[in-house]
């Protein structure tokens, strides 16, 4: 397609929100949802007639009858527009674009039924195009119009009422289509507009997930009223499955609409839903197909490939990922000094608050003083005056922190974590091991979010961008290193899941057996899908929807929708 020539389709969504036009236009992000699958189903039938319909359509059986000319491509240079209308009905030189829709017109009420009689009737109602469907079946009479075509009228059936709906291509509809056209493209120029506040269309629009409108407005506003107090419409569904994959010999393939994974003797070991996988993990020497890797790209589900100890090598990331404009916003903002200063800020006293928060929580004896430490050092953060100090901060945090840290846990090995304190590379103990794995996966899951959010993982803030480091999700997993990772092990050892037995100790370092990453990642997949109240919006989310939350809210600091960020932390 000509990129001068803009979808009529896109255009007609500036009639239900000049902002959802913008995420589609200009930045070219589109997310299905049911109701959008629910629309190409009616359109797949519209474009596969039967053989009786096909014809009807030659016009066999009445030559008077119009022809009908089904995904009819048109474009025009003179407006810069191009559609694939569903359907055509063509009488010589005349046409009649007709447009398909899912669901039901809009009613607006009438005048009570007049019968003379002394019981009140309520008002009839009658059917209406929505401002959107009228904008686009006006825009497809104009390229119609174009292409040579006298058009009179046009006309959207209604599916959920099956009512075919006729509207006049009169001069009202004439100069309301080239306003919101000429809108459209004013529009397109500037920057991305503001979210609609408190509206009513939001719940169900596809892109109120990355849109985040009641989020938004109560960020910018400096006076949240109950008006603006999210409606926790955000995220829709959450029922993701998310599957790890990590044991020798296992192949991943596809056969219809489940994913299958079969054992190295061929037998099917697990079968998921395509419709419901949200990321796929694949650990050490796990082998994909080519076709699960297609039927995956097309579902926009990433595919992580991991070293047997965790480490992120790769991941296979679908192409709609991509936002120019969250990009350029990105690089631009975080190029500057005080714009690093301030992530740093809001991202390391967080991070310290959820330490002194799992201490207190989980250490048997906490020494009187070090909470208050603690506190100290997390408001210090919060006032440095360099990214520098910053991290002089969050040092004096650490060593306060896993100097502690053996004393949240049971049992012996607790010991030997004291005695070598926090070691990676390699980990010397079963603690170090756990947690290594844990921080690993973590930057995984932050990754994936910021990929979600359109926000470039190499590019940080508060990290140094190495080649190959992760450097925004390295930021991103801070607040969440004590809720989630740290959490993990000390769960993990404190209720036996794992044990000295579930370790390998070499000369390289201490590793975890297979059996030993089966109860890790049994653990881990219950911490993330544990609630948690957001600070800020007062509404619970599962940790993973949390960490995907606060990537969507980086991106909107980033290109001006809020003004200041806040992570979570816990009390």
């Amino acid at each position: 397609m000509d990129e001068s020539l803009w979808p009529a389709r896109n255009l007609a969504e500036y009639a239900y929100c000049p902002r959802l036009f913008y995420y589609m236009q200009v930045e070219g992000i589109f997310v299905p949802n049911s109701d959008t699958e629910k629309g190409v189903a009616v359109h797949r039938r519209v474009d596969k007639p039967s053989a009786a319909l096909e014809k009807a359509d030659a016009g066999e059986d009445d030559p008077e009858r119009p022809k009908v000319v089904r995904s009819l491509v048109l474009t025009s240079e003179t407006l810069g527009l191009t559609a694939t209308l569903d359907l055509a009905e063509i009488s010589g030189q005349t046409a009649v674009p007709v447009e398909y829709r899912k669901g039901r017109p809009k009613r607006v009420a009438g005048s009570p039924v007049d019968d003379c009689s002394e019981i009140e009737q309520p008002p009839l109602s009658h059917p209406e195009a929505w401002p959107t469907d009228r904008i686009q079946v006006g825009l497809q009479a104009f390229l119609l119009e174009d292409a040579g075509y006298t058009v009179h009228e046009a006309v959207i059936y209604y599916a959920g009422e099956k009512l075919r709906l006729r509207i006049p291509f009169d001069d009202a509809l004439k100069a309301e289509v080239l306003q919101t056209l000429e809108n459209a493209k004013q529009c397109a120029e500037g920057s991305r507009p503001l979210p609609l506040v408190n509206d009513s269309r939001c719940p169900r629009c596809s892109l109120q997930p990355i849109c985040l409108p009641d989020e938004i407005n109560h960020q910018r506003a400096q006076s949240p009223t109950d008006e603006l107090t999210p409606r926790k419409i955000w995220p829709p569904r959450d029922d993701g499955i998310h599957v790890v994959a990590q044991q020798e010999g296992v192949k991943v393939g596809v056969r219809g609409m489940e994913l299958r994974i079969t054992d190295e003797n061929g037998s099917v070991a697990k079968t998921v839903p395509l419709a419901n996988l949200e990321s796929l993990s694949l650990l050490g020497s796990v082998q994909i197909t080519t076709q699960a890797i297609r039927a995956l790209a097309d579902r926009n589900t990433p595919i992580a490939f991991l070293s047997p100890a965790g480490r992120l090598v790769a991941i296979i990331d679908p192409l709609d990922s991509v936002s120019a404009e969250v990009r350029r916003a990105q690089i631009r903002k975080l190029d500057r000094p005080e714009v690093c200063l301030e992530l740093a800020r809001a991202l390391v006293s967080a991070k310290i608050m959820n330490q002194r928060t799992l201490l207190l929580r989980n250490h048997s004896s906490l020494p009187a003083g070090v909470a208050a430490d603690l506190v100290k050092e997390a408001k210090n953060a919060a006032l440095a005056d360099s990214v520098d100090a910053v991290r002089g901060h969050e040092g004096q945090a650490a060593a306060i922190y896993f100097g502690h840290f053996s004393g949240m846990f049971k049992g012996p090995l607790s010991v030997e974590f004291n005695a070598n304190g926090r070691k990676r590379r390699p980990p010397p103990d079963p603690i170090n091991s756990c947690l290594s794995l844990a921080y690993s996966m973590l930057a995984h899951e932050c990754v994936a979010a910021l990929r979600l959010a359109r926000l470039e993982p190499s590019i940080g803030g508060f990290h140094v961008s190495k080649p190959g480091r992760p450097a925004l999700a390295l930021d991103l997993m801070e607040p969440f290193r004590p809720l989630i990772a740290d959490s993990v092990a000390i769960t993990c050892f404190n209720r036996g899941e794992l044990t000295e037995g579930h370790f390998l100790r070499t000369a390289s370092g201490c590793a975890l057996t297979d059996a030993g990453r089966r109860s890790f990642f049994n653990a881990l997949g219950r911490r993330m899908d544990t609630e948690v109240t957001h600070p800020v919006f007062e509404y619970r989310l599962s940790y993973r929807r949390m960490i995907v939350l606060h990537a969507r809210m980086i991106a909107a600091w980033l290109t001006g929708d809020i003004p200041s960020l806040a992570f979570l932390t816990t009390r």
